[in-house]
């Protein structure tokens, strides 16, 4: 995010503003009019609003830092996780398969809040423009949201019926292990890993009381977020090639999984025709994971190339966005390729918001 330098107004700011630091004239008194009111300390001319008043713009900073401190434009790839696993049941979207979005989307906020609150001496030194250090929001407040998140996504899973709660608690469990323990430690990449396999079983647990139908497809999204959690530990400090390098080896893996694992599945039915989604969904697979590759694998070979922390952060932000046509291939390769497009849809949208808040 751009910001000012102290002491001065940005150009356009304010009533009378005509350039950065430059006086309006003032214009001559008027006797037909009364007196304005008389300036308050601190407050500028005559007649400025109060900080926060109308004008100021103090509400929209404050949207904006929960924006940030939430990463807003991630949450584009939450929705997917529960549709996935909804698909590898062989069911169609429900009611419930909407609670385990909403219960994703509440836990997946709370371990956005819950991480910057366990950073925020870190990243006084590392990122003193995040939310926290730079005095936006408060520490107590963003834990306050981790646990009013944590709740409310667990009341939802409950909703949803036993069988998710039984994943939503563990995932619960697994987010808040990982900002306060786990993360730091060799254990953290496999932590976020597992959080968000959890994540696509929740969908399958809530759309039909089943889990294991969708372990291949949890197995394969965990490890897409394992190699991009790698890659992230470095991303303020830069490091070594090595992390990007495994990220791009696990990128091609899973794409070729993705297309070989379908065309198993189908000539196990008949063939293609016969398949679940037929051709179209064959041919939509492939396209996903086309997709999926290039907008992971690109900001990774460049970081590798040149691993520094700017070409980290593309790599892990690259990584992100890739989970999005991710899912959208594991649930055309499931037998569901309308459900895919509309997952594939939330990518542009989530690509536009990203050029106002920051994804990582």
């Amino acid at each position: 995010m751009r910001r000012e330098r102290a002491g001065r107004r940005p150009q356009g700011a304010g009533p009378g503003a005509t350039g950065a630091g430059t006086p309006a004239p003032a214009a001559a008194a008027d006797p037909s009019r009364p007196p304005g009111p008389a300036p308050r300390p601190g407050s500028g001319r005559a007649g400025d609003p109060a900080p926060g008043g109308p004008g100021t713009g103090r509400g929209r900073g404050a949207g904006r830092a929960w924006a940030e401190l939430l990463r807003l434009p991630a949450l584009f790839t939450v929705p997917g996780d529960a549709l996935a696993g909804a698909a590898a049941t062989g069911a169609r979207p429900t009611a419930r398969t909407l609670l385990a979005i909403g219960s994703s989307l509440c836990l997946y906020q709370a371990g956005m809040a819950l991480n910057d609150w366990a950073d925020r001496e870190e990243d006084a030194v590392e990122r003193p423009h995040r939310p926290l250090p730079s005095g936006r929001v408060r520490p107590a407040a963003a834990l306050t949201a981790a646990c009013a998140l944590t709740g409310a996504g667990l009341a939802l899973a409950a909703r949803a019926g036993r069988p998710a709660l039984a994943v939503a608690a563990p995932l619960a469990a697994t987010v808040w292990a990982y900002d306060l323990t786990l993360k730091h430690t060799p254990a953290g990449p496999a932590a976020m890993a597992a959080a968000r396999g959890l994540d696509l079983l929740l969908g399958a647990a809530a759309t039909t009381g089943r889990a294991r139908p969708a372990l291949p497809s949890a197995a394969l999204l965990g490890t897409h977020t394992l190699a991009v959690t790698t890659v992230s530990r470095d991303e303020t400090r830069g490091g070594s090639p090595l992390a990007p390098l495994s990220a791009l080896a696990t990128t091609a893996l899973l794409t070729g999984l993705l297309t070989r694992g379908r065309a198993r599945r189908a000539a196990g039915r008949g063939d293609t025709a016969r398949a679940p989604g037929g051709r179209g969904g064959a041919a939509a697979t492939a396209a996903l994971g086309a997709a999926y590759a290039v907008t992971a694998a690109r900001p990774c070979f460049h970081a590798a190339l040149n691993p520094s922390p700017p070409l980290i952060q593309r790599a892990v932000g690259g990584g992100i966005r890739a989970t999005i046509p991710l899912q959208a291939a594991l649930t055309a390769r499931s037998g569901a390729p309308v459900t895919a497009l509309l997952i594939a849809a939330l990518a542009p949208a989530g690509r536009k918001f990203a050029r106002k808040v920051s994804i990582t």
